[in-house]
């Protein structure tokens, strides 16, 4: 396992329905993260078809595994590289059900997947309309480290973070497709997450504009004491790499001691609390 790896934030404006090109996009990067030493490159939330993809998402998702995660197996395998990629999920058990679905990928193929606990549907958003919510964390050994996975919405419930933290989650992935309007929040939110759980946090966002909506970009890397090591620009695609040294997370939780500070008993209480809201 190493202790230093370098990450590619690949933020990118994903092309609506159209999988065959975004897997182009997929692969174009993957080999520029290469050659730059990548050992890991990040696209964000749904990329693989595009964000606002209504009801034609049914036709779109696919079962894992299935044709589009083997091509980016192919990628990875090439590449020597390990990917993370967002995607409609078909379920493996039903012709209907889906989910909104990190990937995880290696260069010796698939190692798992992350449904999205938190489903937005208020304002512009309608995700429980089309996905079935997730309800376990996601972290895996890699070759790189461990990492857990994570999805957009889920940065505003502290819970899902500490969750990937807790089962002993290095980095955190957060990939992402937040709109212009939530912008502030997600700045504040990734810092936050990194803070309190002394992990790396990166950040990877949709760039561009899919029926009406704006997505903001601003992709980051977080340190496990909040700092904002990388950043992507705002409103456009980018490709940023950067580096996570593992060995800041023992001085972290010493300066932060959140970790040894959880008090277990209080769980119960939010438990019971928030059956009764």
């Amino acid at each position: 396992m190493k202790n230093i790896i370098k990450i590619v934030l690949a933020q990118i404006n994903s092309k609506r329905e159209n999988k065959q090109a975004n897997l182009q996009r997929y692969e174009e990067l993957t080999f520029r993260a290469k050659n730059q030493g990548a050992d890991l490159i990040i696209f964000p939330e749904m990329s693989l078809t595009g964000y606002v993809v209504k009801d034609q998402v049914y036709e779109l998702a696919e079962q894992i595994p299935g044709p589009s995660v083997e091509k980016v197996e192919d990628i990875a395998k090439k590449a020597n590289i390990h990917i993370i990629f967002g995607m409609p999920e078909l379920s493996q058990k039903t012709k209907a059900t889906l989910y909104n679905t990190a990937v995880l990928i290696s260069p010796k193929g698939y190692i798992g997947k992350y449904h999205k606990m938190y489903l937005p549907t208020h304002s512009v958003f309608e995700e429980k309309r089309y996905f079935r919510p997730g309800y376990q964390p996601a972290v895996f050994d890699t070759d790189i480290g461990r990492i857990g996975l994570t999805i957009c919405y889920d940065v505003f419930f502290p819970e899902v973070f500490r969750l990937a933290r807790l089962n002993g989650a290095q980095l955190i992935v957060c990939i992402s497709a937040s709109p212009s309007i939530r912008r502030n929040y997600f700045e504040i939110l990734t810092s936050a997450r990194a803070i309190e759980n002394t992990a790396y946090l990166a950040y990877v966002n949709l760039s561009g504009i899919q029926e009406n909506l704006q997505f903001w970009g601003g992709s980051r890397l977080v340190s496990p004491t909040g700092d904002v090591i990388a950043k992507a620009k705002y409103d456009e695609e980018d490709f940023i790499c950067c580096e996570a040294d593992f060995h800041d997370l023992r001085a972290a939780e010493t300066f932060i001691p959140t970790l040894r500070d959880i008090r277990p008993e209080l769980f119960s209480k939010l438990k019971q609390l928030s059956e009764d809201i």
